[in-house]
């Protein structure tokens, strides 16, 4: 199993990074993890075709995690031509949400026909949900986007990858990167707090308490970008590829 990172971002494109979103690639399914507003963009960036995807899993409902979906939908229906069903995993709410943010974009285009089925599954906290051939657990956290926000576990193949998604400092993100191979955590400032927010010196303090192979900090603001190259912690990079299980 792989994960290519396509978008690592803030809201800001700090740094010129696109929004979030990860892709997974295993014998199992293809899946991204968040679909921020650049991320089609991204996605063709690094040659990752769009009709390949089982399933987008959504940590939470704010436009640089969640706002690509609408041109991702018109992508499908009239470039690709998409004819399989696609999954979207998210918070409750999610459908609504999404249907808002493509009218808006999009007038009439979402009750247009189309060759493809939009599936909406609900995560709920701490309960494992089956998406596409991952099992996806999601895990309340402490960030306000007018739904639930939640911090994820993606398993599939024997693997896992862990995700913050945005949050403030909360026990659960031990919970969540425990014996994970790979925790994506946020920092979004080097010490600035930030509400709803992490600050690298919080994950930092906290690094031996996530037990987790290895962890990669994602979402840094311009402040964090600029130490990025002294700090112990692995930074992630849009394009970057890893490998789990080598």
């Amino acid at each position: 199993m792989s994960l290519r990172v396509l978008g690592c971002g803030d809201a800001f494109g700090s740094g010129g990074r696109f929004h979030t979103c990860f892709y997974l690639d295993a014998p199992e399914t293809k899946l991204l993890i968040d679909f921020g507003a650049s991320a089609l963009v991204s996605m063709h960036r690094f040659g990752i075709d769009p009709r390949a995807i089982d399933a987008i899993v959504l940590s939470h409902l704010h436009g640089d995690h969640f706002g690509g979906i609408p041109f991702l939908l018109l992508d499908a229906a009239f470039i690709t031509r998409r004819t399989r069903p696609l999954i979207v995993a998210g918070p409750p709410g999610t459908r609504e949400r999404v249907r808002q943010v493509s009218d808006a974009l999009y007038p009439d285009f979402w009750d247009a026909p189309k060759r493809f089925t939009l599936e909406f599954l609900e995560l709920d906290d701490d309960r494992a949900i089956d998406v596409a051939g991952a099992s996806v657990t999601g895990y309340r956290v402490i960030h306000d986007s007018g739904a639930p926000s939640f911090a994820l576990r993606v398993s599939c193949g024997g693997r896992t990858v862990a995700y913050s998604g945005d949050t403030a400092w909360t026990e659960r993100l031990i919970d969540v990167a425990r014996g994970a191979d790979l925790f994506l955590c946020e920092a979004s400032s080097f010490e600035t707090a930030i509400p709803n927010h992490l600050t690298y010196q919080t994950v930092a303090a906290r690094r031996d308490q996530f037990n987790a192979s290895r962890i990669v900090l994602t979402h840094l603001g311009a402040n964090i970008l600029a130490l990025k190259d002294t700090l112990p912690l692995d930074v992630a990079e849009d394009g970057q590829l890893f490998v789990l299980g080598e």
